[in-house]
């Protein structure tokens, strides 16, 4: 081979080379595709992910898809130390993931702080500089620290305060993740060093919280600070009033707000003058329905002013208290209000929607009951029959809120 062939050759395999590290970048570029091996993986080491739950077959889906993957280019040259990642979710060939965070609607954006979904999905401006903008708020410190007691004062939402030796502790770390996942909830304050050790138990680093307009402080005994899902746990139960932590009053007044969350309704339709139902209804969600806090809305609702639902549900004031599932299709009536309280009963009312049982018994009839006894006849329910959703109507209006197509 001669000189020219030689340097023909090298300009050739330069060439090729070149183009492979072109092709490797562009695969490296835009979201992460998730899968059912990377996900979890990428959600338990990661403080914010931000998911684009789509559909290839969805006009929408594809529509966003450039505008997605340019904003996590950008936000891969913006954000630094691995704290964001954006990805995407492909919900036909991921069924399993679309199904654990109930996606229902293409695309949905949600983002998941340390793990957790946040309770409302994205609905801000499809654009690239505004998704990551919204993650530069979501990365904010949300701590407020104090020199001294004197610059706390009383608030029209609860306070959590955190006295600590060190900013470099651990401790405080997991103070930090907790104030993350309640900044919306709560007040998240801390002070550090000489000014607060005499208010360190022992010279232990601890945790106080001060409910709405009150300067009386509560502590938890043995609080282990360091296990940051105890003290989120502990600090929202402690700060958020029950009534507005886990089942809220539905009116006419925030029922367009509710709406806008995108969440199921469970519904405890009630007399005005019956106060006892209400609280059992709150005392069952606090203890078996905690963990659905993020895929439902619980709700109370005055079954008089709200009789136009129970009409469509054929039911009037003679039949309260009652409760149902409004799933903005379609609405579903609890069989018997007197197992309300039945361990698990609510919890499985819950489950068939979710997993589609009570829309197919809609369409199909239900699954024939397996005999209890040899001999015995099978059994089955009456078929559900759930008129259209009537809650949907009272959420934004396309009239007035055009960001949810003009903006993709």
């Amino acid at each position: 081979m001669g000189y020219r062939e030689a340097v023909f050759m090298g300009k050739e395999q330069l060439l090729t080379v070149m183009l492979l590290m072109v092709h490797i970048q562009c695969s490296n570029s835009g979201a992460v595709q998730f899968t059912s091996e990377n996900f979890d993986k990428t959600i338990a080491s990661t403080e914010l992910v931000f998911v684009n739950f789509y559909a290839d077959w969805c006009r929408f889906s594809n529509m966003l898809a450039p505008v997605w993957d340019s904003a996590a280019d950008l936000a891969a040259s913006r954000f630094d130390g691995g704290r964001v990642v954006m990805g995407k979710v492909d919900c036909d060939q991921q069924d399993g993931i679309a199904s654990r965070f109930h996606i229902s609607k293409y695309p949905t954006l949600k983002l998941l702080r340390n793990g957790h979904p946040a309770k409302s999905e994205y609905r801000g401006q499809r654009s690239a500089e505004a998704l990551v903008r919204f993650l530069e708020d979501e990365l904010r410190d949300p701590v407020r620290v104090i020199n001294a007691t004197s610059d706390l004062r009383e608030e029209k939402k609860g306070q959590v305060i955190g006295y600590f030796e060190s900013r470099a502790s651990t401790n405080y770390q997991s103070f930090q993740r907790m104030a993350t996942a309640l900044k919306d909830e709560c007040h998240m304050i801390a002070g550090f060093g000489e000014a607060f050790r005499h208010l360190l138990p022992s010279g232990r680093d601890t945790v106080v919280v001060r409910k709405a307009g009150s300067s009386e402080e509560v502590s938890l005994p043995n609080l282990d600070i360091m296990n940051t899902q105890k003290l989120t746990d502990w600090a929202q139960r402690a700060c958020v009033p029950l009534c507005r932590r886990q089942v809220r009053e539905i009116t006419f007044g925030n029922a367009e707000e509710l709406t806008e969350e995108r969440l199921p309704f469970m519904i405890l339709f009630h007399h005005p003058d019956d106060k006892e139902t209400p609280q059992q209804f709150v005392r069952v969600v606090e203890q078996q329905l905690f963990s659905e806090k993020n895929g439902i809305n619980f709700l109370t609702a005055d079954g008089l002013q709200f009789a136009h639902p129970l009409h469509h549900l054929g039911k009037t004031k003679e039949d309260l208290p009652l409760i149902a599932i409004d799933s903005f299709r379609h609405m579903y009536v609890f069989p018997d209000i007197k197992e309300m309280e039945s361990p698990g009963r609510l919890k499985q009312f819950i489950d068939d929607l979710h997993s589609g049982k009570l829309h197919r018994e809609f369409h199909y009839g239900p699954q024939p009951v397996p005999a209890a006894a040899a001999g015995t006849q099978p059994t089955t329910r009456p078929p559900t029959s759930p008129p259209e959703s009537v809650f949907k109507k009272l959420g934004p209006s396309e009239s007035r809120y055009s960001l949810l197509k003009d903006e993709l």
